[in-house]
């Protein structure tokens, strides 16, 4: 593309859409030209409120359907914050009115209904990308340099992770992700996804060879046809030794952290999903040693501290500003890139696999 900024529209007015609006103004290659709603004074209210805390050099134009944002020739991508449910709809809509897309995860109701989105993002020669906003954090690549000096972890074994948030009872009785055709997933899809992902990087895209999960607790709206779980486990087993695990629930305290094992030591994240509040992102690695000196058992910890410079959020330098700058400066360069859509789909299927194993009472399951 010949243009500096790629500009973008926002597909509804979830609250996430609102971390994102700064993010849009905070990335340098892009431009935020249009919010719509299927109501546009709710479309104008969005723009009011967050305008107030971070006002966009031109405001965006307030439109009252969707149809109106995918027809506008001063789009060129849209971010999707739709339900689960009804997404497929309209990125499918977004590909043929030849929008990049960025949408929130999970990205489908099933594996199916996402190669199809994929598909149609494909053919329309648009590009799909799911919003995790770690996978853009520089500490990512800090990690990655750990994991792979063959001396800090060694050879990886084991990863474990949790994220939880304990949403209270007006959260299970009333909020969309209990309705089972809006987030059929619960909180598999709402939060298991960050999980599932974090392993999948950390094993360079390798898919286990067998995966189980559990339902621990489930509850569904008085509207949703079906419950959805509120708690949930899993245990992925992959060729060469290597394991998974994790727990997400919307009934424990927040809690986000990952960890990783190997034969020569350990590194732990406890902040994967949202960075804590600062102006640096950490974590740490260690290499513990344990020695017997007659009557003493002595541990060390070996701990060591690794951060790079990289605030939490609303920021030039945060990891929502980097997705945002990454999708923008791909479009720009004229070039699609298919890693992106290979990442959400192997997800999906992980993701996918762990529902159908607890369905069918928790046995292992092969991909």
């Amino acid at each position: 593309m010949s243009q500096s900024k790629l500009r973008w529209g926002i597909l509804g007015t979830a609250h996430i859409a609102r971390k994102n609006w700064e993010a849009i103004l905070n990335s340098g290659n892009a431009v935020l030209t249009a919010v719509a709603s299927r109501d546009e004074a709710k479309s104008r209210r969005f723009i009011e409120e967050c305008s107030r805390q971070a006002s966009h050099p031109t405001p965006p134009r307030a439109l009252g359907s969707y149809e109106s944002l995918l027809a506008s020739p001063d789009v060129d991508a849209v971010y999707i914050p739709l339900p689960t449910g009804p997404r497929k709809e309209w990125v499918l809509k977004a590909a043929a009115a030849g929008k990049h897309v960025l949408c929130e995860k999970p990205c489908g109701s099933n594996l199916q209904d996402l190669k199809e989105m994929i598909d149609a993002c494909e053919k329309h020669r648009v590009q799909f990308m799911d919003g995790v906003m770690f996978m853009h954090s520089s500490r990512l690549d800090a990690i990655r340099a750990v994991l792979d000096d063959g001396k800090t972890v060694g050879a990886m074994k084991r990863i474990a992770s949790a994220f939880s948030f304990n949403g209270g009872e007006g959260f299970l009785s009333e909020n969309i992700r209990m309705h089972s055709q809006l987030e059929p997933h619960g909180c598999l899809g709402d939060l298991g996804w960050y999980c599932i992902r974090f392993g999948l990087w950390a094993m360079n895209w390798k898919l286990p060879r067998e995966v189980s999960g559990r339902i621990l607790s489930q509850v569904g709206r008085a509207d949703s046809p079906n419950s959805v779980p509120t708690e949930f486990s899993a245990e992925m087993l992959f060729d060469g030794g290597n394991s998974q695990t994790f727990y997400c629930s919307f009934l424990t305290e927040n809690q986000q952290w990952a960890h990783i094992s190997g034969d020569k030591g350990a590194l732990q994240v406890n902040d994967f999903v949202l960075p804590l509040f600062g102006s640096r992102a950490s974590f740490e690695s260690q290499q513990p040693h344990f020695s017997i000196d007659g009557c003493r058992f002595n541990m060390e910890t070996r701990q060591r501290i690794h951060s790079v410079e990289e605030y939490s959020n609303n920021h030039t330098s945060s990891q929502e500003t980097r997705l945002f700058r990454n999708f923008s400066a791909q479009i720009l360069s004229g070039k699609l890139n298919q890693s992106w859509p290979d990442q959400a789909f192997k997800t999906q299927q992980v993701m996918e696999a762990c529902l159908a194993s607890a369905r069918a009472g928790g046995g292992l399951l092969k991909i």
